[in-house]
Formats: C-alpha cells, structure tokens, sequence
C-alpha cells in the first residue's frame, strides 16, 4: 500500500494541502486545534514527511517561475511558444518575478525534473504546458502543495487546480457548421496519436456538432500520426487525399497539419479551395502567409499565457485561495481556404 500524501491528509479533514503542510511543519498562524486534528490525522494514516514536503512549508523566495520544455519538437513546428514564453514573461515581470525555461535531456523524465525544481527550490510556481488527459505532473505539483497553473485541462474532475485552456469544443463545432452551410457533407478530422487533452475536446467537439445536424450524408474520416513524426504524417495526409473517398473538407486539430494538408493538395494537383477546404487551429504567424491563406482559430497566445502568469502570481500570494479557471473562446480567422463543396 502506498505511503498516505499530504493531499490525503488535507482530502480526509476537509483541509487544503497549504494548511496541512504548514501545521505539520508548525509553521504558519495555525490554530493549535487544528494543528493537532492534523497529527493524529498523519499519524493514523501512516503519513511519512518527505524532502520536497519539508522544502514547500518554507518561503517562497527565489523570485522565479518555471517553465518546464519536454517534447522533442516543442517549439520546432509550433510558432506559437515564442508568443507563449512572452506573454508569460509579461505577465510575472508585472510582479517582479523572472521566467526560467528548464529543458528535459534526452533519457531524463519530466517529472523527474520537475521534482528537483520542487525539491531544490528554484522556483517558487511552475507552468504547465501539454496537459494530458491523464498527467502526473498535475497529481504529484498537488500532492505536494507546489503552486502551478495548467496550459489545458486533465480529464479528473476531483483533481482541482488552476488552469487556462481555449474553448476547442466550441471551435471545432463552429468549423463544421461553417463547411456544412457550405454544401460539405465528406469530412476529414487530421489529428495526432498522443493523448492531449486538447485532442479530446476538439474531437468532442466536431462529433457533437455532427450529432445535431442530423444528416445521414455526412461522413467523417478520423487520420492520426505521431505529432512530431513528419514522413508519417506526410504518408497519411497523402492516403487521405489519395483515396476513393476523398473528403471535400478536413479540420485539422492545429495549423502545423493544415498547413502540410495544403502542402500534399499542392503536390497532388488539388485546388484549395476548389477541390478541399481546409481549416486548422491556432493562427501562426505562417497561416497567413500560406497560399492561399489557411482559415483558422486565433485564441490570442500571448494574453493566453499573460493571464497564465498572473493566476500563478495569485497562487503563490494565496496558496489558500479556491481553484481558479479560465475557458478563452477562441475567433475565427477567415482567410481563403475553405469556400463551397465541388
């Protein structure tokens, strides 16, 4: 059996993890009573004080905020972490508080490395970017009472924290009664292989969309390839344009896809908008620039990532303070390429 957390304490007294870590600690303007509920609490749950525990009742003085790079082509293909690092940036300078990246070596683990931020104390928050449906680094950040803010969401409702994530659902929806009004009935989603939360909801949100239209003419293809493997996406996509059943529309779950859709239709001798409509999601700076320009949703990253940083500013001043969350409805960005089925 598992040694009891922190967290387990805090969940079985109705108390949260800052309380519960200060009282062990003794730390903290925490009544005696209390203090004592939260020993015998400890004490019968088998509770055992680790490193990072004994660090976290401290104060919270390093003056930085962290950012934690994993993914080998983080920051590769997606344009937009250069606006996300500024506005995360603007948005703890406004505190007087400094942003450090921390890149994971090839062989190491995240959440190794995000211990040893915890545990050493090089950070008084962290920022979470690429949340999974189901993340470790959020479950072990709460069991041990670190302050943190999500980029996404998880699918564990019982694991409450702060977080800011873009209205994906709503978007994908949007995208699909935009080609429908449009005459497409023969639609492709272009999406990836790993289980991001954003993934979830986006595809949610294009098969509700489809759910209440209604129409036994529409048809969805779903293709799927690693995100950073590119010769296989390039084999999908061009399976996908190549078949008998090619689809007249294809949403594609971000703009890094759509833009290598158009790149295939190209090679193939596809007409954008004339043969395949297609609509990705986060407006980098290249899907405008694309020919013709790719119709898109901008979620505006840089405030996105601003309004990051200053929940976890808020956090760190108030560890006691209720979960604070924020759903951003992204805009759509018509451009050029979509227009009305062959």
């Amino acid at each position: 059996m598992a040694a009891a957390t922190i967290k387990d304490i805090a969940k079985a007294l109705g108390l949260s993890v800052s309380t519960v870590s200060r009282a062990l600690s003794g730390s903290g303007r925490i009544p005696e009573a209390t203090c004592a509920r939260v020993r015998e609490a400890a004490e019968s749950l088998g509770y055992m004080p680790n490193r990072a525990a004994q660090i976290l009742v401290g104060k919270r003085n390093s003056g930085f905020a962290g950012l934690v790079l994993t993914d080998p082509g983080y920051g590769r293909e997606d344009s937009y972490l250069g606006s996300y690092i500024s506005g995360l940036g603007k948005g703890l300078s406004e505190s007087g508080i400094d942003l450090f990246l921390s890149a994971v070596a090839e062989g190491q683990s995240e959440l190794s490395v995000i211990r040893n931020i915890v545990e050493t104390r090089r950070a008084d928050g962290l920022i979470l970017g690429r949340t999974s449906e189901v993340d470790p680094r959020v479950a072990y950040l709460l069991s041990v009472g670190f302050p943190f803010v999500t980029h996404g969401r998880v699918m564990d409702d019982d694991l409450a924290h702060d977080w800011i994530d873009t209205d994906g659902a709503t978007a994908f929806g949007e995208a699909f009664d935009l080609l429908y009004a449009l005459g497409h009935r023969s639609f492709a989603l272009l999406t990836i292989e790993e289980p991001m939360t954003f993934r979830l909801h986006r595809t949610d949100g294009l098969l509700a969309a489809i759910e209440r239209c209604n129409d036994p003419a529409v048809s969805l293809t779903i293709a799927t390839s690693p995100r950073y493997d590119s010769g296989r996406r390039q084999v999908v996509i061009r399976e996908l344009l190549s078949g008998p059943q090619r689809p007249t529309a294809i949403i594609a779950l971000f703009d890094g896809l759509a833009l290598a859709v158009l790149q295939e239709a190209e090679q193939l001798g596809l007409q954008v908008p004339h043969d395949l409509s297609v609509i990705g999601f986060d407006n980098i700076g290249s899907a405008a620039l694309s020919r013709p320009g790719l119709t898109t949703f901008d979620s505006d990253t840089f405030e996105a990532a601003r309004h990051s940083a200053q929940m976890l500013v808020a956090r760190i001043a108030d560890p006691d303070a209720p979960p604070m969350t924020r759903l951003i409805r992204p805009k759509l960005i018509l451009r050029d390429s979509h227009g009305p089925a062959r």
